[in-house]
């Protein structure tokens, strides 16, 4: 049943040879052998772990030493009495054998004669949504376990949704712990027929039921003479047949994720090929530009090839030097890829901080980045019902449909077509954390249809005639700390010695502009959204613009400055302290907040996140009015 830890004989150089010989015959072996990805999910104690464990010990992937460790293991934490508990083999945290439940993702790689195998072994629970679909995004199958005697729960709605929603398109309903019901063929029967009603609309290709004991070996890697009604293959005998192959919408996706120069004579793009194939002498495309040129030579570790294919990492060399760096993608010149900068968008939310329509993330799609935002959250999903729920922000675990905006054109395809070309993430710009995973439904049409109109007045012009710069001054700081009487101040002092100017006002704004936002965090990344664009609008135009907003989120204050040239944006921090701020009071706010008539006023209720490295830091307390506008003044006419 185990495999044995035979000690090599001679030194320690012949010892180490002769490792490397045998780990390179078994590498070349498998090399030889399909691939399969594959996850385990369903509710908690469906037994996931175990029937993992049970492969292991099955396909003889197990050492003596781990054999004794279990035995021990299985003595310390397991649920099996004196037998063996497989589970133990998988949940590998501390916390999890103690629980006695799994909380991560858990991977595992085993082969057979036939396949080679790495499988994900996903939490059951509710609130590890997001781990599962991690492990469910590489996979190529899903094994859906279901306890016999509890039959389809929540949960497996749940997970087959999500299965659905990642691409997987062939599902084995493992019908587990059938020992614990007696082998009832009626039992098996009636979950596998409740089991495809749910399961009609979720587009799967496959779904083939198995009734198991995972624990007991039965239907797993042989026949079990327990249930002689059934005539499908074994879980093992499906895994190493099932056909995960999908045809190749695309000739070639090759995203370059490096441009190798070693000199001069040299230069040639490396990458791993997403989809389809590549030869020598055929004629390549750069997505972004639409420039071609032919493949020279297809450049390996181990030699020149003539043809590479999908998964491959190569160098491409072509014929004529192109213009391409790292995130564009080649294609076959005939067969383009198309470009999008507005779609339509499943994501997955997977942080603990909200995702907020307007506010500005980077996003990857292959090796491509760009700043992206969420334009507009359509529903939630309601992964336990399938309901369409409205939906203001996104939560941790929430599934939604959103539409998003790039701040340039990304090539792209949708996700039913191509997972290398239709799945993204979203990562926050301060903290470079994974905040979403994403697929895109669809591009949204009017994309397509919108370009960018060349004016003949330039904003050079227009700075001529107006005779200074255009700039945008922004106030942050607390209510009640002076950013509409600086403000109002330094438009005055500078309208008199001839600048043109606005001042853009928080509680003028909101009277038109954004009459329609209210108050929450939201609302408030909408609300500088909205204004950020209008000052860039009219820096445009030449004018230098004010702005005094609270603006307390320093992603939209960095957002807003993405927006403007080098230069062209000054920051300005009116740093009174709260206390002073809420001492003024000068429209009683602070005592509505305190009383809790105002549910997200800021610096009582709802967060203030002070800049960082602002150009300019007034304190209205220490300084006096002329001083500070002196130093505005100052920065006005500094480069």
């Amino acid at each position: 049943m185990a495999k044995k830890n035979t000690p090599i004989p001679g030194n320690a150089e012949q010892r180490a040879a002769e490792a490397r010989t045998q780990v390179e015959a078994y590498l070349n072996e498998q090399e030889q052998l399909g691939l399969l990805r594959f996850i385990t999910c369903g509710s908690v104690d469906d037994g996931k772990s175990t029937l993992i464990g049970r492969m292991l010990w099955e396909a003889r992937m197990i050492y003596d030493d781990q054999v004794a460790s279990l035995k021990n293991d299985s003595k310390k934490h397991g649920t099996q009495g004196e037998e063996i508990d497989f589970a133990l083999l998988v949940d590998g945290l501390a916390a999890e054998r103690e629980q006695g439940i799994t909380i991560d993702v858990a991977y595992r790689f085993f082969a057979t004669d036939k396949r080679k195998f790495i499988v994900a072994d996903t939490p059951g629970h509710e609130q590890y949504t997001r781990n599962m679909v991690t492990g469910a995004s590489t996979a190529d199958v899903a094994i859906l376990l279901i306890d016999a005697r509890y039959g389809v729960q929540v949960q497996t709605r749940r997970h087959a949704y999500l299965v659905s929603l990642m691409g997987i398109r062939h599902v084995a309903l493992a019908i587990n712990k059938m020992d614990l019901v007696g082998f009832d063929q009626n039992i098996y029967q009636k979950i596998e027929a409740e089991f495809r009603v749910f399961a009609e609309t979720l587009g799967f290709e496959s779904i083939t039921p198995i009734p198991l004991s995972a624990l007991k070996g039965d239907n797993m890697l042989s026949r079990s003479a327990r249930t002689p009604w059934y005539s499908g293959p074994t879980l093992m005998g499906y895994l190493e047949t099932v056909d995960v192959s999908r045809p190749t919408k695309h000739g070639l996706v090759f995203p370059i994720q490096w441009v190798n120069r070693p000199n001069l004579d040299y230069r040639g793009f490396t990458g791993t090929i997403a989809e389809g194939s590549v030869s020598v002498g055929e004629t390549i495309r750069v997505t972004g530009t639409g420039q071609t040129a032919e493949v020279a030579r297809i450049v390996t570790f181990d030699g020149d090839l003539d043809v590479a294919r999908a998964g491959q990492a190569v160098t491409l060399t072509l014929n004529r030097e192109i213009d391409a760096s790292r995130g564009d993608v080649f294609s076959h010149a005939q067969n383009p890829l198309d470009t999008t900068d507005q779609f339509e968008a499943t994501l997955v939310w997977m942080n603990e901080e909200p995702g907020l329509s307007g506010r500005t993330y980077d996003l990857r799609l292959a090796t491509q980045w760009a700043p992206a935002s969420i334009t507009s959250i359509d529903y939630r999903v309601n992964v336990n019902t399938l309901a369409h729920e409205s939906h203001k922000q996104l939560g941790l675990n929430d599934i939604c449909v959103c539409k998003l905006s790039t701040n340039k054109p990304l090539a792209f395809d949708t996700f039913a077509n191509s997972a290398s070309m239709g799945a993204f993430i979203l990562v926050d710009r301060f903290t470079h954390a994974t905040v979403a995973a994403g697929t895109i439904r669809h591009t949204m049409r009017r994309a397509h249809n919108i370009h960018r109109h060349a004016l003949t007045i330039t904003r050079a012009e227009r700075e001529r005639q107006n005779g200074h710069k255009g700039k945008v001054f922004w106030f942050t700081g607390y209510s009640g700390s002076g950013k509409s009487t600086l403000a109002n101040a330094f438009e005055t002092a500078i309208h008199a010695e001839g600048y043109r100017t606005y001042v853009l006002d928080g509680d003028n704004v909101r009277h038109g502009l954004n009459k329609d936002l209210g108050f929450t965090d939201a609302d408030r990344v909408e609300n500088i959204r909205r204004v950020a664009e209008v000052a860039k609008l009219m820096v445009d135009a030449g004018l230098v613009v004010i702005t005094a907003f609270i603006s307390p989120f320093r992603e939209e204050r960095d957002f807003a400055r993405s927006l403007f040239e080098a230069g062209q944006f000054v920051e300005v921090f009116v740093d009174t302290p709260l206390e002073v701020c809420e001492a003024r009071d000068p429209k009683g706010l602070y005592k509505k907040a305190r009383s809790g008539l105002i549910p997200n006023m800021t610096g009582i209720n709802s967060d203030y996140e002070p800049p960082l490295e602002a150009e300019i830091t007034l304190n209205t307390e220490q300084a006096s009015l002329e001083e500070s506008v002196g130093q505005l003044k100052s920065a006005l006419t500094r480069e």
